[in-house]
């Protein structure tokens, strides 16, 4: 365990849980990430075994099969996963923020009873449909329409650049239900597969994060039960906003494991590549890069850690998340590009990991809110107390 991130441990507890998930993704996601990212996706038993971990549910009670953990920890257990393969820390990560975080903030106790131990378990896999191929950073420029019919709703439209399209059971959408009434005629739907008219559409062929799924959910007169609506119709806009704070977290640790995992990669290296006689690690250029790397991987573990402790204690953390989900994905794309310099020619081939950790870190500046999106909102909140 790196010194860099035991010594921010505040409990045994913690450090127990770091332990816990590093030996399991040592063990059984390592071995196997090549696997994973030809098939661009990780396996249906690997979801099983991290929700036999617990950790597919990581903030939900027990009560709906969840471990109850804080975001604190929450955020430990992604950055160890995301240390070792950041593809599958983003399906963990994804699985434990979005969907489940809608139905459980606004979800009847019949639709958390129904989805959520599934979910937790492994045994159903969820995605959340907001993105469309016209609605990015406009997130709320949706198309897909919902029509109120008798005992249900009509939905027509598509959903693009989701993760686990391709094989999801469970797909939270949201939908114009209201379309004159832009955001605020926004509804949130849970679709079960199944569903007539509801099929999963084009899956993409990615730059990185390849061993996590991504794609279109395409609706065509698909029939939605009343029974399936999710929270205050036309308040879906807002309730969706409700779930991204903890989601930014997830990323913004999923950032920091990301760059943990480039340092220890090119430190690694360091030590073992010699040229003119001794190892690279022994040049102070290599050694500046190392101290640069590890210094902002620090600062971002720091940023994560109080945004996560503000959203325990105050239930909101929009500015904060923000702000820690910035720094960290726009700090590891430098982490991982320095940790290829380091490797040299070596770090551009398959054979070591840095050009995974590359690859991987450019979807952190652009999921769950852009850059540019994330400066918007901390630069409106300062000066909203201004």
């Amino acid at each position: 365990m790196s010194s860099t991130a035991s010594h921010l441990d505040t409990s045994t507890e913690e450090r127990t849980l770091r332990d816990t998930v590093r030996e399991f993704c040592l063990e059984e996601v390592l071995p196997n990430i090549r696997e994973y990212e030809e098939a661009a996706r990780m396996p249906a038993e690997l979801f099983r075994k991290f929700g036999e971990l617990g950790l597919l549910g990581m903030l939900y009670p027990e009560a709906y099969g969840g471990s109850g953990m804080s975001y604190l920890m929450m955020s430990a257990a992604i950055e160890e996963i995301a240390r070792v393969c950041p593809g599958v820390a983003l399906s963990v990560c994804a699985t434990n923020s979005l969907a489940m975080g809608q139905i459980y903030l606004y979800g009847t106790e019949e639709q958390k009873m129904k989805f959520l131990p599934e979910i937790c378990s492994g045994n159903k896999i969820a995605s959340w449909g907001l993105t469309e191929p016209n609605a990015g950073s406009d997130s709320f420029r949706l198309q897909t329409r919902a029509a109120k019919v008798d005992g249900g709703w009509i939905l027509n439209g598509r959903k693009s650049l989701i993760t686990h399209a391709s094989f999801c059971d469970v797909a939270v959408v949201m939908a114009l239900s209201e379309p004159e009434a832009g955001r605020d005629g926004v509804s949130c739907f849970i679709i079960e597969r199944g569903m007539k008219g509801f099929e999963s559409g084009k899956k993409e062929d990615k730059l990185g994060m390849c061993a996590s799924d991504t794609g279109d959910l395409v609706f065509r007169d698909c029939f939605v039960p009343d029974a399936n609506v999710l929270g205050k119709v036309n308040a879906g806009g807002r309730e969706a906003l409700g779930v991204l704070d903890g989601g930014r977290i997830g990323i913004a640790a999923l950032s920091v494991g990301l760059a943990q995992g480039a340092l220890d990669a090119a430190a690694v290296y360091a030590k073992q590549r010699e040229q003119f006689g001794k190892p690279i690690a022994q040049f102070q250029a290599i050694q500046f890069k190392l101290a640069d790397m590890a210094t902002w991987t620090l600062a971002a573990r720091c940023l994560v850690r109080h945004a996560a402790e503000v959203k325990a204690s105050t239930g909101r953390a929009a500015d904060v998340a923000s702000m820690a989900k910035l720094y960290a994905s726009e700090m590891c794309v430098k982490v991982a590009e320095e940790s290829i310099q380091i490797h040299g020619g070596y770090g551009y081939t398959k054979d070591f990991l840095a050009e995974k950790y590359w690859r991987d870190s450019k979807l952190l500046t652009i999921g769950e809110g852009t850059s540019e999106v994330q400066r918007m909102l901390i630069a409106r909140s300062v000066l909203a107390g201004a």
